[in-house]
Parts: structure tokens; sequence; C-alpha cells
């Protein structure tokens, strides 16, 4: 439990600072980035496997590029159900959906 709580909280404030540094996210304070979290959990839980049911033929054609799509609508779809956070754009929420990859992976790997 201990590590998962040091995990979540790194990630929160590491999505935090990313909204800070990132152009066209906004975020409006350190809860909203540990509520974009869960949020976001939730919606990789839940919504991601049947989107990557329903675009498997085209993340095949495409060599898995279509998965950085669906990467970017589950971004959006946080910034649409909750108010704290926006997202601009397309490539700002593919900009922050590859950087968040990178943090969760290095806050795994620090943490484990």
């Amino acid at each position: 439990m201990g590590k998962f709580l040091i995990k979540f909280l790194l990630t929160a404030a590491l999505t935090y600072g990313l909204a800070q540094v990132l152009p066209n996210v906004h975020l409006n304070g350190f809860g909203s980035a540990i509520i974009l979290v869960i949020v976001l959990g939730l919606l990789n839980a839940t919504v991601k496997p049947i989107l990557k049911i329903i675009g498997f033929p085209i993340t095949v054609i495409t060599l898995g590029i279509f998965l950085l799509v669906i990467n970017v609508i589950i971004i959006k779809l946080a910034d649409y159900l909750m108010s704290s956070f926006s997202v601009e754009g397309f490539f700002s929420a593919l900009i922050l959906s590859l950087a968040l990859s990178l943090v969760s992976s290095v806050v795994d790997s620090l943490v484990d």
C-alpha cells in the first residue's frame, strides 16, 4: 500500500509539473492533479480496453501508431469530464499523453 501511495502522489506531482510546463495544458492546482490521475486511471481501466478492441484493425494497419490516438482520446475525455483540467488541441493532448507515459515509467522504475 505504501508503494502505491508514493507512486500515486509522485505521478500527481509530476502531472501538475507537466501542466505548468506544457503549452495549452491547464490544471487548477495540485488537488486537480490528484483528481486527474484518478480520472485517467479509471478511464484507462474502463474505456481504453474498449477503444483498443474497436480500433484493433486500424492499430494493425498503422503498426501500432493508432494507440497514440487512443491515448489522446483518453486525455480529451478527461478534459471533458473535469472542469479544472483542459487541453487545447490534438497535438497538446498527444504531447501530454507521451509525457505522462514517460513520467509513469520513470516513477515505476524509481519506486520499485
